[in-house]
Parts: C-alpha cells; sequence; structure tokens
C-alpha cells in the first residue's frame, strides 16, 4: 500500500507528530537574535555616525574605514570569521589552562555580534544622514538661548534626528531580519534551520520552507506596522503646527 502523506496542517500542527512548537521556538530565536543584533548595531551605528561627523580628523577617517569595510564585504564572510575566529581564540586561551581541542563559538553570540557589527555600518549611515538633514536653524536657536550641548541635543537634535531616520531604520531592521538566516551555517537552530531539519525528516520541504516564508512575512508585517505607528508618533508636532 501506498502511505498516505500527512496533510499540511497536520504537519506544521502542534499533535505528536506536528512541526508547530519546534517552528515557534525557532522563530523566537530568529526574533532574538535579530532584536538583540540591532541593538547591538544601534549602539555602534550611533558611536560611529558621532565619529564620522566629529571634527577630528583620526575620527572621521576610523569611522569611513568601518562603513566602508562592513558594507563592501559579504556579511556570510562576517560571520564566519567570528564563528571561526573567536573559536580560534577561545582555544588559544583554554590551552593556556591546560585545555585541549576545539572549543566552538557560542552560536547566539557569533550571530548577534556579527549583525550587530554589520548593522551598526548601516545605522551609522543612516543617522549621518539624519542628522545632516536637520535644519541647522533649530540647533543655532538652541545655541541662542543658552541651551547646553547635551541639554540641546537631548532636547532638540536627538528628537529630529530620529525623526528623520526611522524609515531609514526601519529598512535596516528588515535587513537584520533576513540576515538572521545567515546564522544557521554556525548550527544555530533559527527558523530556516528548523525548516531545514524538519524538510530532512519528512522529505517534505515545499512545506516547510513555505512556513518559513509565512512566518518571515508574518514578522515584517508585525514590524511594519510597528515602525510606522513609531513615525507617525514622531510626526504628531509637526502635523500639528502646519
Amino acid at each position: 500500500m501506498i502511505p498516505v502523506q500527512e496533510s499540511y496542517f497536520a504537519l506544521i500542527g502542534f499533535g505528536a507528530d506536528g512541526w508547530g512548537r519546534a517552528l515557534l521556538i525557532a522563530t523566537g530565536m530568529t526574533c532574538a537574535v535579530a532584536v538583540a543584533g540591532f541593538l547591538l548595531g544601534s549602539a555602534i551605528g550611533s558611536l560611529i555616525a558621532w565619529a564620522k561627523l566629529s571634527g577630528s580628523f583620526v575620527l572621521r577617517r576610523i569611522g569611513t574605514a568601518y562603513t566602508t569595510v562592513l558594507r563592501g564585504i559579504p556579511d556570510l564572510l562576517v560571520i564566519y570569521l567570528f564563528y571561526f575566529g573567536g573559536s580560534a581564540a577561545l582555544g588559544t586561551v583554554a590551552g593556556f589552562f591546560g585545555a585541549d581541542g576545539f572549543i566552538g563559538m557560542p552560536a547566539f553570540v557569533t550571530g548577534v555580534l556579527a549583525i550587530g557589527i554589520v548593522s551598526g555600518a548601516y545605522q551609522a549611515e543612516v543617522l549621518r544622514g539624519a542628522f545632516l538633514a536637520t535644519p541647522r536653524g533649530e540647533i543655532e536657536a538652541a545655541k541662542a538661548v543658552g541651551m547646553r550641548n547635551w541639554t540641546a541635543f537631548r532636547r532638540i537634535i536627538a528628537p529630529l534626528v530620529l525623526r528623520l531616520a526611522l524609515p531609514g531604520i526601519g529598512n535596516t531592521w528588515q535587513l537584520v531580519l533576513k540576515e538572521t538566516a545567515l546564522i544557521s551555517v554556525t548550527g544555530l537552530v533559527e527558523l530556516l534551520r528548523q525548516s531545514q531539519i524538519a524538510a530532512g525528516s519528512t522529505r517534505r520541504p515545499f512545506e516547510f520552507y513555505l512556513t518559513a516564508i509565512l512566518l518571515y512575512l508574518a514578522i515584517t508585517w508585525i514590524s511594519t506596522l510597528l515602525f510606522r505607528r513609531a513615525e507617525a508618533r514622531t510626526m504628531l508636532g509637526v502635523r500639528r503646527s502646519i
């Protein structure tokens, strides 16, 4: 007799033979890596943007070199660099304490570092462009009323830069979300890796890759809504003043 294949919904469901729970856990891992890497990239991007806008020639060159290199090499190479380079460093340190053998860099840490450093280069350019697009009159007015630099930055410059940078930051988040699929090469069981495992186990690749597409699109859709709400909130004062 020819075995009857399970239906699609039974295959991705939460029954005894379903992969629903594993896929949801993997989706959570994808979101965790993306959020952690994005936040790290925001911190790095802010520092690099500040360096590129500073009056120091050395800092500007360092910032330019950072963004040029990280945006010019494939993201997968950065992941390999951190995974194998980090593993080699851990092995060297462990060797001083008498340990022997290969010590792998944690896949989650590798993913967060690689995504954070790469996205930091893109976020730096977004923030730099937003600062340069900020009306000079706003900054000059803050100085004219005697605001200190930190006060002017917190009350005037930062809100204006954030308002202008949000669309670009939203696009960078979408790139970060897609980059998490590359972390599967390190063995981290995120959404794409879990789909590969399920497809290999059941020999039903189409169903699981289709499910992965739908889950990625769901995350993207939710993210887009959140960023649109954030953009609308930052524009409230502008709309009222028009």
